[in-house]
């Protein structure tokens, strides 16, 4: 999975924040000018979603006018990948996983903990 740009992982922040279950590039548009003050034409939102379909983030309804475009996987999915790809690409996990445990607060170590001994 690819990291996202900037403008990408605004428009996937409003795909993911969104209670309805796709999108239209105009939903995209007017939800980044309400909330972010981004002046952005659609055309340029079309090219971002149409990038965003190409790299397996969105998928598109093209059924009807205007497309719609929905998240393919959950933010927290998409987050539990990058974690992976970067212990992929450790040359050595260990001393990374030791780092990342030894920086996270108490209340995130006692999650670990139960999660471990859930998956044991």
């Amino acid at each position: 999975m690819s990291s996202l740009g900037e403008l990408e992982r605004s428009v996937m922040d409003v795909l993911w924040d969104s209670d309805e279950a796709a999108l239209t590039a105009y939903d995209v548009q007017e939800h980044l000018e309400r909330e972010q003050g981004r002046q952005l034409a659609a055309t340029t939102l079309l090219t971002v979603l149409s990038r965003l379909e190409k790299k397996g983030f969105v998928a598109s309804d093209r059924s009807a006018r205007p497309h719609r475009y929905r998240a393919t996987a959950s933010r927290v999915d998409h987050v539990a990948e990058l974690m992976h790809e970067v212990l992929g690409d450790a040359g050595d996990r260990s001393a990374v996983l030791a780092r990342f445990v030894g920086g996270v607060t108490p209340e995130d170590a006692d999650v670990l903990r139960r999660l471990l001994a859930g998956a044991a």
